[in-house]
């Protein structure tokens, strides 16, 4: 129970102001908005499929928190940051509601509570920043960085903490702004959330304050901000293609299988002849392809155990020359090879000749999609949504490491690829470890069928957009039912289909030099990101060793602190 001193200096809901309450509903909104999101309408509106203002709103999101618990204590800065960042983004992840009802087989009452439980995730983070800021927080040029540090701290422990969930992480919302992408070769999108939260708090402080102090270091932020603007620009330079550097043309192909048929036995042929005969017309086109990619999962069957399928996908490499990387069900055989003792999500590589050279199993599996968390307890009241994969878990692989494509631009020579699969697109610090083994591509393989016609594709896409900034790489990304597209190593989709049609995509791919180094970032990961976390830890320390301090003191101060 609150002792009179916490009442008076801690108000109730009701005694928040207006404002404040206003400003935390905002929060909720332009978090959602900062994101890109499908349009409802049919076709879009006036022929835009999509709307993305993250570049205009990214800046506010913390701006308006900021503003929203400015005034309380810790513990109630907290709830409400939690409440607000709660209502938020469950309407952020409605989609998850399409995942468990439409494909899951949910029922719709369970369907419409399911994107509470990413929304509570995200807003324990949420609430966690709101308690320390109104700590740690000054309206000072220092109080303000460490507030953005302390932003990119959760970000990065949100990316980790039970496995990780990274999905919304502010930096996406500028994926966009190519200038300041730049900068994620250096900071990973930690950067970007760095540099929005700065701005965010600056300007928070500046509406709060409406002193001379607050509005100059508002104005000194965007002034820095803008000078990284200007050495993005020059940055981008680095990875502008370049005549004379060796090219790839690779072809994705999107099948556009409905995920309630994807594991169907009466379809089976019905898929098979769609891919092969999207392959055969980005094959037969008027120029040459290198590659050709196929979405996560899209072979139907058991490629290392089906003579006749493999000999289909191998008949279509070598009559058209190229390399196949296909999605499809990788297994392990027990001892006595009498059953699978294993099930993996992988993706298969086929050399022009028709041979199966090398198969890439995915290292991070969606929890509840691909396996169930704690299955001995869990395993009791949930199945994972991918039953036509697996009946069971799917096996996580070893680690990521790179396939060896023949490119034959190249003399014919062998290029590091990196294939990444799905849910592994959402982890920086995993995909930046093919960039560091010596990818000079990355062929992300997806299916995000699961989503419908929703903002999730496209949310997607943005992120792996990122991880092309990031690494300097080149990415190609096939998805079952779009967005397949092609990204340079900018972080600019340069192509992409689109959503629920088949669609081939195809582009030349400038491949950085051969010696080239990998990006900062693709060499040491997280360094950024873990100042911000010593910075936050070490103000947390101080701000509690100034608070005894000030208790000694005056021992009132217990009570309301």
């Amino acid at each position: 129970m609150s002792t009179p001193e916490e009442r008076v200096a801690d108000p109730s809901d009701d005694e928040i102001p207006r404002a404040r309450r206003g400003a935390l509903a905002l929060f909720g909104v332009f978090t959602f908005l900062a994101f890109p999101h499908e349009l409802p309408l049919a076709g879009g509106l006036a022929g835009i499929e999509s709307i993305d203002l993250g570049v205009l709103l990214a800046w506010l999101v913390p701006a308006v928190l900021a503003v929203g618990i400015d005034g309380l204590t810790p513990r109630r800065a907290a709830r409400a940051a939690f409440w607000a960042s709660l209502l938020g983004h469950t309407v952020f992840f409605y989609w998850f509601m399409v995942v468990t009802v439409r494909y899951g087989g949910m029922p719709l009452v369970l369907g419409v509570l399911a994107p509470i439980v990413p929304a509570l995730y995200v807003s324990v983070f949420t609430a966690f920043f709101a308690w320390a800021w109104t700590r740690i927080g000054s309206r000072s040029a220092a109080g303000m960085l460490v507030g953005a540090s302390l932003w990119v701290a959760l970000d990065w422990a949100r990316c980790h903490f039970l496995g990780g969930f990274p999905w919304g992480t502010l930096g996406y919302a500028l994926h966009l702004d190519l200038p300041l992408l730049a900068w994620t070769r250096w900071a990973g999108v930690y950067g970007l959330s760095f540099a929005a939260v700065a701005v965010g708090l600056a300007a928070a402080q500046s509406w709060l304050d409406r002193s001379t102090s607050a509005h100059r270091r508002f104005a000194v932020t965007l002034g820095v901000v803008l000078a990284a603007h200007a050495i993005g620009f020059v940055m981008m330079g680095e990875v502008e293609e370049t005549p004379g550097h060796s090219t790839v043309r690779v072809a994705a192909i999107q099948g556009n299988i409905d995920q309630g048929e994807k594991w169907e036995a009466d379809r089976k042929t019905r898929i098979l002849a769609t891919y092969l005969r999207l392959s055969e017309e980005a094959a037969a086109g008027d120029v040459e392809v290198d590659w050709i990619v196929w979405p996560e999962t899209a072979v139907p069957g058991l490629i290392e155990h089906d003579p006749g399928l493999r000999s289909r996908l191998a008949v279509l490499a070598r009559r058209y020359d190229v390399s196949l990387v296909v999605g499809g069900m990788g297994v392990e055989i027990d001892e006595d090879g009498r059953r699978y003792s294993a099930f993996f999500d992988s993706a298969f590589q086929f050399d022009p000749n028709g041979t199966v050279r090398d198969r890439y199993d995915k290292t991070h599996l969606v929890p509840f999609g691909e396996f169930v968390p704690l299955r001995g307890f869990l395993g009791h009241f949930f199945q994972s949504l991918a039953r036509g994969l697996s009946s069971t878990d799917v096996t996580a692989g070893h680690a990521p490491r790179n396939m060896q494509l023949i490119a034959t631009g190249e003399g014919p020579a062998r290029i590091p690829v990196g294939v990444p699969i799905c849910y592994e697109l959402l982890f920086p610090h995993l995909v930046r470890q093919f960039a560091a083994q010596g990818a000079r591509v990355l062929l992300a393989i997806t299916n995000d069928a699961w989503y419908g016609r929703t903002g999730a594709p496209h949310q997607f896409l943005a992120m792996t957009a990122m991880r092309a900034a990031e690494n300097g790489l080149p990415t190609v990304r096939a998805a079952n039912t779009g967005i397949s597209a092609v990204i340079d190593g900018r972080g600019k989709v340069v192509s992409a289909s689109p959503l629920f049609e088949e669609a081939i995509v195809i582009g030349e791919v400038a491949l950085p030099a051969e010696h080239a180094k990998a990006t900062f970032y693709a060499r040491y990961g997280d360094v950024f990101a873990w100042g911000c976390v010593v910075v936050s830890v070490g103000s947390l320390i101080r701000s509690r060793i100034e608070e005894r301090n000030r208790e000694r003191g005056n021992p009132r101060e217990r009570a309301v602190s």
